[in-house]
């Protein structure tokens, strides 16, 4: 059995500001949901049909948008804003 750690080790858990939370859900929406919107593969980009162009688009797009909300709730925990 793990060992029983006192309530004074524990850090309460915060919740994320909503600005990292929107940075979270923008990949998620652009992905998911605008498929419907540009569903073709007639134009290519650098060879790519156009819809798995975008798809990888945003998976690099999603790696910056994850780092962004990273540094922003790094910095409100060192100022410990709510």
């Amino acid at each position: 059995m793990p060992p029983d750690r006192s309530t004074a080790d524990r850090q309460p858990v915060r919740k994320p500001s909503p600005l990292a939370l929107l940075l979270g859900l923008i990949p998620f929406v652009a992905m998911c949901f605008s498929v419907a919107l540009w569903d073709r593969v007639a134009p290519t980009i650098l060879g790519l049909p156009f819809n798995l162009a975008w798809l990888m688009g945003w998976v690099v797009l999603s790696v910056a948008c994850m780092a962004i909300a990273y540094r922003i709730e790094g910095a409100r925990n060192r100022t410990g804003g709510e």
